[in-house]
């Protein structure tokens, strides 16, 4: 095999498509562009949404709500997902990554208390609700807000 036996594989490619070259390449002339108009133009045609001078459509409707710029987006992870991990190691945002439970941190994770913690563990996150840090020290491990 030589780089100049390579081709691509039969029918992935098409020749050009070459538009107004006369009349025996069945798209002369015009070019299918029709005769006359806006759209004939090079350059012509309209915006996306324009509704040809009628009020469109998204100016028609009534705006509705906000989004709050200052407002965080917070994942919450339940205790029970951390029974993955082993007993006495260190759990933080990074390995909750590395093992599938959080693909997405964006603005921060929470321990939310629901289930039942059964290993020592130090988890390392941005908030605890109360019943997590309780549980999490029953079972002899440490909360630590980072």
């Amino acid at each position: 095999m030589n780089l100049s036996d390579l081709r691509p594989v039969e029918g992935s490619t098409r020749n050009r498509y070459r538009k107004g070259r006369g009349h025996g390449s069945g798209n002369g002339k015009f070019a299918g562009r029709g005769r006359d108009g806006q759209n004939s133009r090079s350059g012509g045609g309209t915006r996306i949404g324009f509704e040809g001078g009628q009020m469109p459509l998204y100016r028609r409707l009534p705006k509705r709500g906000f989004t709050c710029r200052s407002s965080k987006e917070i994942i919450g992870i339940n205790l029970e997902a951390l029974n993955v991990f082993r007993a006495g190691g260190v759990v933080t945002i990074e390995k909750l990554i590395e093992k599938g439970i959080v693909n997405n941190p964006k603005d921060g994770v929470k321990i939310l208390g629901n289930g039942e913690m059964t290993k020592k563990l130090t988890v390392q996150a941005n908030a605890f609700s109360k019943s997590a840090i309780e549980k999490i020290e029953a079972a002899g491990g440490k909360a630590e807000v980072i």
